[in-house]
């Protein structure tokens, strides 16, 4: 139970040296909220080990309509040497699946066997298998025979760039002459040394510096650059910069791949610095709908009523697995804690923990080891779990504004009605102001949302019906 309970309070020093409460509530600073991008990206990686099935669609648009990329359907028809087909079939693309639909088009809009090397603007959805393919255009270039770093890949951090390498050993596990070296702060070489490694995988800071300032690497032997979240990348002070310099230090010839897993304006113009006449894929998102959701609310007075609701809830009816949102860090350990008592397996998910720590919570709540999830906001976007029956705002979500905010509902109550089952949504309204935010949500959606009196048993048994 003690692994529950957070901090009560944190304190920080005043512009007067004078040590202050920090308030969970107050607007988070810009550097944590790049953090807190980079986190995500990192956790989706870790709790994707597999890639997931998707019915989303993939738009391609090719500057060239007679290119032969129309009409190859397979892997087997890129001609790729024996070692790589063996190593893209052991990251699973041996099966005939939406997945293959997805990644197919991006590996072949980038592939130079039997075609040109292309430039390439690729987005869509994490576990797409977007690693894969720029891993994949990387092998098929590199020369195992030449001992001097010939590909390069840019990511936002340390842990990221990690990942990118994890992938580039299981895929080119069937390469033993294939080295890989990081560009990561901490890794320190000799003054004058040159590295023999094919592959370089590193952050922009270090790659520039082992690029102009060391000449660790000779940039003009380069022939492939991938930039990879993008989206991350230029939310991150310094990097957009760095990136464009180590870029234009690259030969003419030089592939250029950008993968990003949104597609905003920011990230359309700096893909447009980088990427000289590219092919563009998107992967067309899946909107996520509230018509498989069922909606209610409950009215109550202050905290620990909502406490003897949510109570009352799980008294009257069965729930697979639950999760829980509330909006700060302190009131989701305090609800764990008492979740607990009552006899519920409870899993803590909150921003202060380790990405790894998010990742391992997530694993056991998807292995059905506990059954209920008590998390902030860092949970509310892609983590797909078939059990997930109930979704319970304990708290509205609001902007820091305290307006409503309606994609992060949305997101949130998303997390239950997937994979083509009903879902029960269950938010939780405390004050006039809760109540005013829940009537601005029922507006934005044109959905109405019930009321449901928790005291009565038989009105929860039937909204399950």
């Amino acid at each position: 139970l003690s692994s529950l309970h957070l901090k009560e309070e944190k304190t920080k020093p005043d512009a007067n040296g004078a040590v202050v409460k920090a308030d969970d509530n107050v607007e988070k600073t810009e550097d944590e909220e790049k953090e807190d991008r980079a986190a995500q990206s990192l956790l989706n990686k870790l709790i994707r080990s597999n890639l997931v099935d998707t019915t989303n669609q993939v738009e391609v648009l090719q500057r060239d309509p007679t290119s032969p990329l129309y009409s190859v359907k397979s892997f087997e028809e890129l001609r790729l040497k024996p070692q790589l087909l063996q190593g893209v079939y052991a990251m699973g693309f041996n099966r005939p699946s939406k997945i293959q639909e997805n990644a197919l088009p991006m590996m072949l809009a980038e592939i130079d066997t039997p075609f040109l090397p292309q430039n390439l603007i690729a987005q869509s959805q994490s576990g797409t298998g977007k690693t894969a393919a720029f891993v994949l255009a990387m092998l098929s270039r590199v020369e195992p025979g030449n001992k001097y770093p010939q590909c390069l890949c840019l990511s936002p951090t340390y842990e990221l760039a990690l990942q990118t390498g994890k992938v580039i050993e299981q895929m080119g596990k069937f390469y033993p002459e294939l080295k890989l070296a990081y560009a990561v702060r901490g890794n320190k070489l000799e003054r004058g040394q040159k590295i023999s490694e094919q592959i370089v995988i590193g952050t922009p800071g270090t790659v520039l510096d082992w690029c102009s300032k060391l000449k660790f690497i000779d940039p003009k032997k380069i022939k492939v650059f991938v930039l990879d979240e993008a989206d991350v990348m230029i939310a991150t002070q310094g990097h957009q910069d760095q990136s464009i310099r180590i870029q234009r230090m690259l030969p003419r010839d030089c592939q250029m791949l950008l993968f990003s897993a949104t597609f905003e304006d920011s990230v359309w113009k700096f893909a447009q610095k980088v990427v000289p006449d590219p092919n563009i894929i998107k992967l067309k998102r899946e909107e996520e709908t509230l018509d498989t959701i069922k909606q209610y609310y409950v009215l109550c007075n202050n905290r620990d009523e909502k406490f003897q609701a949510l109570c009352n809830i799980y008294g009257a009816i069965t729930i697979a697995q639950a999760m829980i949102f509330c909006h700060t860090r302190k009131t989701a350990g305090w609800l764990a804690a008492e979740l607990s008592k009552e006899g519920h397996q409870v899993a803590l998910l909150s921003g202060e923990m380790m990405v790894e720590q998010r990742a391992a919570v997530i694993e056991r709540f998807r292995e059905g080891k506990e059954k209920v999830l008590v998390t902030t906001n860092v949970c509310a976007r892609g983590i797909d779990v078939e059990q997930v029956s109930v979704v319970i705002n304990f708290d509205l979500p609001v902007d820091k504004d305290g307006n409503p905010d309606n994609e992060t509902y949305l997101h949130r109550i998303g997390r239950t009605g997937r994979f083509g089952k009903r879902g029960l949504a269950i938010n939780m309204v405390d004050s006039k102001h809760s109540m005013n935010i829940l009537n601005r949500i029922q507006e934005h959606f044109n959905k109405k949302i019930n009321k449901l009196d928790t005291d009565d048993l038989d009105e929860i048994e039937k909204i399950t019906n």
